[in-house]
């Protein structure tokens, strides 16, 4: 068995989270772990302030265990300098996920939850106040229910956590963006490894506009298998065919949330497009044919 060792900490390196851990469990983890990370600290120095003995701690941060109380996390994110408030509610929303009973969650956090009003970076709020409701189209093709409120929400303080890592990237937009779709394709039901679609077909403007029952069982069938076809795209056509056809926003709004050139936009939605046509209404075959 080979150990792996850090040559920046003494010990054993911090092994990777476990493979069962769910989606809204690593919205909060991810950070924690890069935190601890970007500190510089060992475990066995963390252990010393958190105070949590040091295999818990590793546990903690892989993942390991039972899922941690508030006042756990509490200790080792004031440890870490992390903001507490947007933290809270991502260890919340992953309690609530993992079955955990607003009692336990209640209890959990040791003493009566006082938490200071932690006030997000000025840009940061700014941008979210920019993005939310296009955030919240593209959210609605895909879930329903409070799943879109948890999904923007999740995304927003995500970016709280991490918001200097999203300015240090090549485009903050783009960052933002790729946050928001993994929070909303890991809440998104899958058919054979696809987002569906099915839902959305039933909200289409063609639908809503006909009344007669036959016409609408033939407009539906048209959206499924429309649907069908961009779900299978790749990840940036089948974005830029959402936000332009099923949200309706403009080539210079897909661009800025996508954080995207527009070109780039442009060109995406011209090869999606292509591909849509050529698999709904493929060309005849000529093969064989004598002229």
């Amino acid at each position: 068995m080979t150990i792996s060792f850090d040559p920046k900490r003494p010990g054993r390196k911090l092994g990777p989270i476990a493979t069962n851990v769910g989606s809204s469990h690593r919205a909060w983890l991810d950070p924690v772990r890069g935190s601890y990370l970007a500190s510089g600290m060992t475990l066995d120095e963390l252990s010393l302030k958190v105070p949590l003995a040091k295999s818990k701690l590793s546990e903690l941060l892989r993942g390991l265990g039972l899922y941690p109380r508030w006042e756990v996390l509490n200790r080792l994110s004031s440890e870490l300098e992390m903001p507490e408030w947007p933290l809270y509610r991502l260890w919340r929303q992953a309690a609530l996920d993992v079955q955990k009973s607003p009692g336990w969650i209640e209890r959990s956090t040791g003493e009566p939850l006082v938490i200071t009003d932690d006030i997000p970076p000025l840009d940061h709020g700014a941008f979210c106040q920019t993005v939310q409701n296009g955030y919240r189209r593209y959210a609605q093709v895909f879930l329903f229910g409070e799943s879109i409120d948890i999904a923007v929400e999740n995304t927003f303080n995500i970016l709280w956590l991490i918001w200097p890592e999203a300015l240090a990237s090549p485009d903050s937009r783009r960052f933002a963006w790729n946050t928001l779709r993994s929070n909303v394709m890991a809440r998104t039901p899958h058919l054979d490894g696809r987002p569906d679609l099915g839902l959305a077909a039933f909200d289409t403007v063609a639908l809503q506009n006909l009344t007669n029952t036959t016409e609408r069982t033939a407009q539906l069938a048209e959206s499924l298998q429309l649907f069908r076809v961009i779900s299978g795209l790749p990840d940036a056509h089948q974005d830029v065919m959402v936000l332009r056809y099923l949200c309706g926003s403009s080539p210079e709004e897909a661009s800025s949330l996508l954080g995207l050139p527009l070109p780039t936009v442009l060109s995406d939605e011209l090869h999606a497009l292509r591909h849509v046509e050529n698999t709904l209404c493929p060309p005849p075959d000529t093969e064989g044919l004598i002229e």
